[in-house]
């Protein structure tokens, strides 16, 4: 049974319009339980029974101190019940874990936002799309003030496969930001704080290119996964809204999706899809924010002006098969053009 102010709680999202899925997350509780509450508001008048003594009463108040006493980090429960044991504790792990729950959500480090400004940095990552014999990789380069994101597609990670989709990201938005933030990929520092705290040992592709477009290449916190989370949270929408439909697509028709394929058809995709719908966080369409970056990013070099050769489209039939996203991008898209 929840808490009545868990009840509470559902209810007032409900008003709010948070789904029933929505609320269940956030509660850490089911579906059903959700529903039921919403249904009976009598399922939490139990205020007036009397609680029933517990094995682990006693030592509530050692389990709070420890707790707090561990702020910010987290105590295991099968730490916890070891010591509580060791004071003559004879119960079992389930009433701990259930009186720990809720104190661990409070536990959760708040997600601080790190918001940059515009044409100051773009965060870049390699997503897997496919292993195995035919691989299949994406490079993807998001400015971190518009979220707008560019994407090259290829079938290794190497350097050379970095420095292309770094030189085809500044082409695609039309500039260079002020620095491009990595992880620790080998492809890129060859040692990290080779000649001190973050003074790394950098590709010397990299090195190059940065000196020749004109940005400082920096590293992410080591064990910090969320410092490039504006690039991480594009990877999954890029597979589900763009990778997956198309390959599903081509799976009907008994073809496979390559790179020449998805380099072809993500572009288009890129200006008039991704960069079109309402970003979760600035709430605003990244074409518009990216508008406004284009206006600091810096210039491309000179003899690097020019747009990168086209990919021709593949020359086989596709299939107009159900996509995710508006259907007639996606009809434009995978029109087989003579």
């Amino acid at each position: 049974m929840l808490s009545l102010e868990q009840a509470v709680e559902i209810r007032v999202l409900s008003r709010q319009d948070v789904g029933v899925r929505e609320i269940a997350r956030q509660l850490g509780c089911s579906r059903n339980t959700v529903r039921r509450y919403l249904r009976d508001p009598e399922a939490t008048r139990y205020a007036d029974r009397a609680a029933r003594p517990q094995k682990l009463d006693p030592y509530k108040a050692y389990l709070m101190a420890r707790v707090e006493a561990a702020r910010p980090h987290w105590i295991p429960a099968t730490v916890l019940l070891r010591e509580i044991r060791e004071q003559g504790y004879d119960g079992g792990i389930s009433q701990l874990k259930a009186l720990l729950a809720p104190l661990k959500r409070q536990e959760v480090e708040p997600l601080v936002r790190f918001e940059t400004a515009p044409g100051e940095q773009m965060q870049v990552d390699f997503t897997t799309i496919r292993r195995g014999r035919h691989r299949l990789l994406a490079f993807v380069g998001t400015l971190g003030y518009s979220r707008s994101s560019a994407v090259r597609f290829c079938d290794r990670e190497d350097a050379a496969s970095w420095m292309d989709g770094l030189k085809a990201a500044f082409v695609h938005f039309g500039g260079v930001p002020k620095q491009v933030l990595f992880d620790n990929a080998k492809s890129v520092v060859i040692e990290r704080d080779a000649y001190g705290d973050g003074l790394h040992r950098w590709h010397p592709d990299l090195l190059a290119l940065a000196e020749a477009y004109g940005f400082l290449p920096k590293l992410c916190r080591p064990y910090r996964a969320k410092t490039k989370g504006k690039v991480e949270r594009f990877n999954r929408y890029l597979k589900e809204s763009f990778v997956t439909p198309l390959a599903a697509s081509l799976k009907t028709a008994g073809l496979q999706l390559d790179v020449a394929v998805a380099n072809a058809h993500v572009g288009r995709w890129l200006i008039e899809v991704a960069d079109q719908r309402v970003h979760g966080t600035t709430g605003v369409k990244p074409a518009v924010r990216l508008d406004e970056e284009r206006h600091v990013l810096q210039a491309l070099p000179a003899a690097r002006d020019e747009a990168p050769a086209r990919v021709p489209a593949a020359a086989r039939p596709v299939p107009i098969d159900s996509f995710q996203h508006p259907l007639s991008v996606y009809q434009d898209l995978l029109e087989v053009r003579p």
